[in-house]
């Protein structure tokens, strides 16, 4: 392989991952300036002169002529007069001797070695760029072009055709693509495995819809109102608390829009995920509330030191703090950060039963789980799914499925007992 054909070569590979020249003459200098030091144990002596368009290339070593009885005829940058007589008769001692290296003269097998050190020197610097790229775009929002989808996973290239990894846990539960299909996410994180950088995108997490909420709520974007915190059960549900650093603004209806011009945009994006929008206070108390809207508490206990607090609730309000699948209390307690345990209001215990008076049909450490998580009377159970309790209790869906029908039973046998009165005409 002559020079021309591996600069050619190189030179066409190395456009092909948008290297620059600069840096292409860097990379092509540098390994041919490798294979001199392999063969001559010193490069110092030697001028490279590259050029990249023609392909051509020019080695020369230069070596300052000394006395043929000299000491220093071993040194690397000297050569015996009668060495440098054979390249040119009229050299004297003193002078300097430039002799043209030839790529052939280094050998096949280090000409073959030069091509994939090159190659291999490019793709490591597009690994580095593609790093350097994306490592300060995490929690920035990217678009790119569905190129391969796969069962864990989907595959975008970015506007470079860079491969972005879209795995399916960071996906919206509805979302759906096809090849070509145009998309927008967040870099979720950057990982390096085995020196080789993984982009990895989510459209799943708080920062994608914090990014969302930034283009189009102007106010945000700008500073006047700020993201105190986000939750999401992507797909679903979200709540997003905001505070307002000027008194004029309603960060509230800020963020909705007239009409809700502008939250529609980002529940449109993120497949109708409900997003709940909070003003942020300092007030823990006021602030639990609004973060169980749309239910309304009748009042609340707070234990810090715990880190969980108790609220009470009238009966029809029960279901709404715990939405759909437990996500409204989830979404809540992650919200605020505290654990929070859902009760029916002390004034309705009288037409209910309380748990403890199940003794006889149901175990007491089932008993224990269900306080656990606020309910301690028949119908506060009855008020939440049967798939709520499994997910936020240690109890098999047997087990519940059993717990529903005693509860239910105990509650027909009272209801028959209030229809039975005595009749005042029976004979004595």
């Amino acid at each position: 392989m002559n020079s021309n054909v591996l600069i050619e070569s190189f030179a066409e590979f190395a456009r092909s991952k948008n290297i620059d020249r600069p840096t292409m003459m860097s990379i092509l200098e540098e390994v041919f300036r490798t294979m001199i030091r392999k063969k001559y144990d010193d490069d110092s002596n030697f001028d490279v002169i590259l050029n990249v368009d023609k392909g051509d290339l020019e080695i020369w070593r230069n070596r300052e002529i000394v006395d043929d009885n000299s000491e220093d005829i071993w040194d690397f940058d000297k050569i015996p007069l009668a060495e440098a007589q054979k390249i040119e008769p009229d050299f004297e001692i003193g002078e300097q001797v430039a002799e043209e290296v030839k790529l052939e003269d280094f050998g096949r097998r280090a000409v073959l070695m030069a091509r994939q050190t090159l190659i291999q020197r490019v793709k490591d610097l597009e690994r580095d760029n593609l790093y350097q790229a994306y490592k300060d775009q995490v929690g920035e929002i990217v678009v790119g072009e569905v190129y391969q989808v796969w069962g864990r996973e989907a595959l975008i290239l970015d506007k470079d055709e860079n491969e972005l990894v879209l795995p399916k846990g960071e996906q919206i539960p509805k979302d759906r693509y096809r090849k070509g299909d145009s998309i927008r996410a967040v870099v979720h994180r950057v990982d390096v495995l085995n020196g080789t950088p993984k982009i990895i995108l989510s459209r799943a997490a708080p920062a994608f819809l914090e990014r969302l909420m930034e283009q189009e709520v102007p106010e945000i974007f700008d500073g006047l109102i700020t993201i105190k915190n986000i939750v999401r059960e992507p797909g679903e549900r979200a709540k997003v608390a905001v505070e307002s650093f000027d008194d004029r603004i309603d960060p509230v209806g800020a963020c909705v829009g007239m009409k809700g011009s502008r939250i529609h945009a980002v529940v449109r994006e993120l497949e109708n995920e409900n997003i709940d929008i909070i003003n942020y206070t300092d007030n823990l108390e006021l602030y639990i509330a609004r973060a169980l809207s749309p239910a309304k508490l009748t009042s609340m206990k707070i234990n810090e030191q715990t880190g969980r607090v108790s609220v009470f609730l009238k009966p029809d309000q029960v279901s709404l703090a715990i939405g759909r699948g437990g996500a409204n209390i989830k979404l809540a307690s992650r919200l605020v950060g505290m654990e929070i345990d859902v009760f029916r209001d002390a004034g309705d215990f009288e037409e209910d039963i309380a748990l403890d008076e199940f003794q006889d049909e149901i175990e007491g450490w089932i008993i224990d789980e269900l306080k656990k998580i606020g309910l301690d009377t028949g119908r506060a159970v009855l008020a939440v799914s049967k798939e709520d309790i499994v997910r936020r209790t240690e109890l098999e869906e047997e087990t519940v499925e059993e717990l529903f029908r005693v509860i239910r039973q105990e509650f027909e046998d009272s209801d028959d007992q209030d229809d039975e009165t005595p009749n005042s005409g029976d004979a004595q």
